[in-house]
């Protein structure tokens, strides 16, 4: 919580106009409970006529037009100042997200990370929205109404004192009690939208091998302990709601009680002192008890507070890039590098290789020897272990992040695209002319795809690339690096699972690619092998060979089993 009182603090304009309005709102309380008994008294007591008083009766309402105000001004300060929060977090928390390696992006559910990008950021809006403006209302307005009490009666300000400390006290021991449920409650919301997203992503799988009852069960368990959760809370802030009205109904009561005493018994007292304090003494409670509620819910934010700062702390480990510019060409060096997972045994060990500027290299290697993740290191999103890319002679993470990931194109098994026309899809991250993308299109094979969707390139596609094949979907990932023109494409198995056309179609651009760039191939087809101008072979995480397809076969025998058995699959 003081972290979020320290960054509602960092609002100055806001925080310091809440407390002039919280100081104008006591001046206002007073004069109305003042009004109101004046008028009373005038009318009742002193025995004036309706019209002798109705200049008084416009006073007391300009003074309710006042304090209705003040509380919607000061309500909407508090919103404002938890939407400014709230985008911080979120900005920080994409950045973060954005920042991470490739691997720890990878980790954890992503409904999990949509539920504390939304969810639990929404959680702070109470504390800034409710519990801040209405704090320093109740650190301002009862101390202004005790203050004219004393003044008025001793005694029933001294009531006041003794009877006040136990709602602080009583909010205390209820909010710790709901900061524990509202963590245990954002837990259940983390896990039941991370299963629920996850099993709507899988949904046609889970289908075809009979397990989707299984995943029903599993969800409506999740949900079921989500609506606990919730309902814990409730009970936690009725109890407290009761609690609070027990305690200052129970004061008010002493106070009235103390006051009829010496107003009716002793005749101590006037009847306008009585009256005015008795107007201001449910003031005073009101105050405190409505800061009990709002400190409920600000003791909710803080337990969302403390798991954004949580998911912060693990996940910003993303790479340190520098400020150097790159400049083409760009000559990639592998200097001595090594990458350990954290999550298994598998290391990549001490490769070392000069690549050329231009050109195609393909890396080579039974399953599991870590060409994919070679592939990543060298592209920037794994950060070696130790050892290092070189650029141009310098290190890779020497280099603004811009400028490397601009010279760069990635083409995966399953590029993603996004919901959008085909030409957004192309055009992604560069700003091109339709002529542009055009050409980029075609020399991706995509032309005679384009003329026959009603709306050629301009034809929207769903999420996921929902509506095109595997093939057609490789192949906008081939458009978007023709438009880039990037200096290294990095293909990471790219034929897997294509037909012969859109394989045929894929070698053809890659070949063009080479003319201008240094393509990259994480390969396993015989042809892309043999077309290569340098091969790296590896073999459990070590570089055992490199040079080409003729220079391998006659000095690697694990080289010549790998192509020969990749030769045999590929016949059969």
């Amino acid at each position: 919580m003081k972290s979020l009182q320290k960054l509602a603090s960092l609002e100055r304009g806001r925080y310091y106009a809440l407390y002039v309005i919280a100081m104008v709102l006591g001046i206002v309380v007073i004069s109305q409970a003042y009004l109101i008994v004046t008028i009373v008294d005038d009318l009742f007591l002193n025995k004036q006529t309706f019209d002798q008083i109705v200049p008084l009766l416009f006073v007391l309402l300009g003074v309710l037009i006042l304090r209705a105000s003040l509380s919607y001004l000061s309500g909407k300060l508090g919103v404002k100042m938890a939407a400014r929060v709230k985008a911080k977090y979120r900005e920080r928390l994409l950045d973060a997200y954005g920042n991470h390696s490739l691997l720890a992006s990878a980790k954890g559910q992503v409904g999990s990370k949509m539920s504390v990008m939304l969810d639990a950021v929404d959680e702070l809006d109470s504390f800034f929205s409710k519990y801040v403006p209405q704090r320093i209302i109740t650190t301002v307005v009862p101390l202004m109404i005790l203050l004219v009490v004393f003044s008025q009666h001793v005694y029933s300000g001294l009531i006041i004192l003794l009877t006040a400390p136990f709602i602080p006290m009583f909010m205390a021991i209820v909010g710790n009690m709901t900061q524990r449920k509202s963590e245990e409650k954002l837990d259940s919301l983390k896990a039941f939208s991370g299963r629920f997203l996850d099993t709507i992503q899988g949904l046609e799988s889970l289908k075809l091998y009979g397990r989707s009852k299984h995943f029903k069960d599993t969800i409506q368990k999740s949900s079921e302990n989500f609506r606990d959760t919730t309902m814990g809370i409730l009970k936690v802030a009725f109890t407290s709601s009761l609690m609070l009205e027990f305690i200052s109904m129970l004061s008010i009561g002493l106070v009235a009680l103390e006051l009829g005493l010496r107003l009716v018994v002793f005749n101590e007292i006037t009847f306008f002192t009585a009256f005015f304090i008795l107007l201001l003494v449910p003031e005073f409670f009101n105050s405190l008890k409505e800061l009990g509620s709002a400190f409920h819910s600000g003791r909710s934010s803080s337990g969302a507070a403390e798991k954004i700062e949580k998911e912060l702390k693990q996940e910003v480990k993303g790479q340190q890039w520098g400020t150097r510019t790159l400049v083409k060409p760009v000559a990639v060096k592998l200097n001595n590098l090594e990458y350990f997972y954290e999550s298994s045994d598998f290391r990549l060990l001490g490769i070392q290789s000069d690549l050329p500027a231009i050109g195609q290299v393909a890396i080579v290697g039974k399953s599991g020897s870590g060409k994919t993740t070679l592939l990543n290191v060298i592209a920037g999103l794994l950060q070696p272990t130790s050892g290092d890319v070189m650029v141009n002679e310098s290190k890779l993470y020497e280099y603004k992040e811009q400028d490397w990931f601009s010279q760069i194109g990635y083409i995966t098994q399953h590029p993603y695209l996004f919901t959008g026309t085909i030409a957004e899809n192309i055009s992604l991250g560069v700003s091109a002319t339709k002529e542009e993308i055009e050409k980029a299109s075609n020399q991706a094979g995509l032309t005679e795809l384009i003329a026959t969707l009603p709306n050629g390139d301009n034809t929207t596609i769903g999420e996921g690339g929902r509506g095109l094949s595997g093939g057609e979907k490789q192949r906008v990932a081939l458009a978007r690096a023709f438009l880039k023109k990037p200096s290294v494409v990095l293909f990471d198995e790219p034929t897997t699972g294509l037909d012969l056309k859109t394989e045929q179609y894929l070698h053809e651009s890659i070949q063009k690619l080479t003319k201008t760039s240094l393509v990259i191939t994480v390969a396993h087809r015989v042809q892309t092998i043999k077309g290569a101008d340098h091969i790296l072979l590896l073999d459990q995480g070590k570089l055992v060979g490199e040079g080409t397809h003729n220079e391998l076969l006659a000095t690697s025998e694990y080289y010549r089993t790998l192509f020969n058995l990749q030769g045999k699959e590929e016949r059969q």
